[in-house]
């Protein structure tokens, strides 16, 4: 009998999740989306069933996964949480790439009561970043250092922003804004966003320009390891021009007073000396500059159809092993895919995830409780499947060793 997985939330991530568990004859998918739009993309997939729903209720979730054997969560970040809850609450695997604000092993003690493993921030990075560190932290006699370097680009670069969004600029925007946790000599530090820029070369693309973003998450409370830090990457340039924006207070969430001033000949007439007067009445109204900034940015922020972009993460790991000092260097670069029109971020965003629900659905997957990426690499070959796994499907995950055999 065929395991129905259930998908939430069918956007961009959440449709290449659902394409890719219906090509498994194993499972039976279904396909939850609030937006008909983005479920009429799924239209004729075989072994893939489409139903709009309403996710952003505990109510309605509790009944659409009552007869799901694994869940897959895409959800907005406004509903992360709550939607990792409540699954929990139904006692169902969950492997769930959704973004949250809060502190998903906060949920670690209901899981454990419930019987449930649910692995969070299981996409490319957080995600596949958190099974590197993990595995290699595993193998390690002590770790020093480690440091993430991730982003997604469009292939040509336009002028004046050098940057487009996968996802919604309000999102990307947040990264941004929100202040960087970095660890460092074994204590968590805070740093500016957008902080601390420095330039690496990559053979496929050239020069791009990391800086500070809040990308470590669960690994501050996971793993000890003396410093750590995650940068996002950006061609030059792009990193200079977001630091304007929010210094002149286009990112703030506080909400300002605007009078609209009417346009020229308009709402005025003659006043009894001569002057003029309002004939219409011009009110103030309260607006936050992130909500205008997010609506101004996001039609010169999104891929046309077919536009092609890439993702690059690199992964640099230091520490003991034997006595001496080693390096490890993990690197992922992978392209728009032409054959299936799937963006690179879709596809490596989606995949980890998707190999996971089925260790889920198999019973393959330690437990119970929260498991974010690395917890889960300390599972004896889980850490080679997921690779082997993302390789079927053209991901590609290289990793090197560095080290000196004459270090005492």
């Amino acid at each position: 009998m065929k395991k129905r997985a259930m998908v939430l939330g069918c956007g961009l991530v959440g449709a290449t999740m659902a394409r890719d568990m219906a090509a498994d004859l194993e499972f039976e998918v279904v396909a939850v989306d609030v937006n008909p739009s983005n479920l009429r993309k799924l239209d004729g997939i075989p072994n893939l069933r489409t139903l709009e729903g309403d996710l952003s209720s505990p109510a309605s979730l509790r009944s659409l996964v009552a007869d799901a054997d694994v869940v897959l969560g895409a959800m907005p970040s406004r509903f992360g949480f709550q939607t990792l809850k409540t699954i929990i609450e139904c006692g169902k695997p969950f492997a769930d790439i959704s973004f949250m604000a809060e502190d998903a092993l906060e949920l670690d003690a209901l899981a454990k009561q419930k019987q449930v493993t649910a692995v969070v921030d299981c996409g490319v990075s957080p995600g596949l970043s958190n099974l590197i560190i993990g595995y290699v932290h595993s193998q390690l006699d002590h770790t020093e250092s480690a440091e993430i370097y991730v982003g997604g680009l469009p292939k040509t670069r336009r002028w004046p922003f050098d940057y487009k969004a996968p996802f919604a600029p309000s999102d990307v925007i947040e990264e941004y804004t929100r202040p960087s946790r970095l660890v460092e000599h074994g204590r968590v530090v805070t740093r500016p966003a957008l902080s601390e820029p420095e330039l690496l070369d990559f053979p496929q693309v050239g020069t791009l320009e990391a800086f500070n973003t809040d990308g470590l998450r669960s690994l501050i409370r996971t793993v000890r390891i003396d410093n750590m830090k995650e940068k996002t990457l950006r061609y030059p340039g792009h990193r200079a021009l977001m630091e304007a924006f929010r210094a002149a207070g286009l990112f703030s969430q506080e909400p300002i007073p605007v009078t609209p001033s009417p346009s020229k000949g308009e709402g005025r007439g003659e006043g009894p000396s001569g002057g003029t007067t309002s004939n219409t009445e011009v009110r103030t109204v309260q607006v936050r500059p992130l909500d205008v900034t997010a609506k101004l940015l996001f039609p010169l922020w999104t891929y046309e159809p077919g536009e092609e972009e890439f993702t690059v993460l690199r992964v640099i790991i230091s520490g003991q092993s034997g006595g001496r000092p080693v390096r490890h260097v993990y690197d992922l670069y992978d392209e728009y895919d032409r054959a299936t029109t799937t963006s690179s971020m879709a596809r490596t965003t989606a995949f980890p995830c998707t190999i996971v629900a089925r260790m889920l659905a198999r019973g393959e997957v330690m437990g119970p409780g929260v498991l974010p990426p690395e917890l889960l690499a300390k599972q004896r070959g889980a850490f080679d499947a997921i690779v082997q796994a993302l390789t079927s499907r053209n991901v590609r995950l290289t990793g090197q060793v560095q080290g000196s055999r004459n270090a005492g």
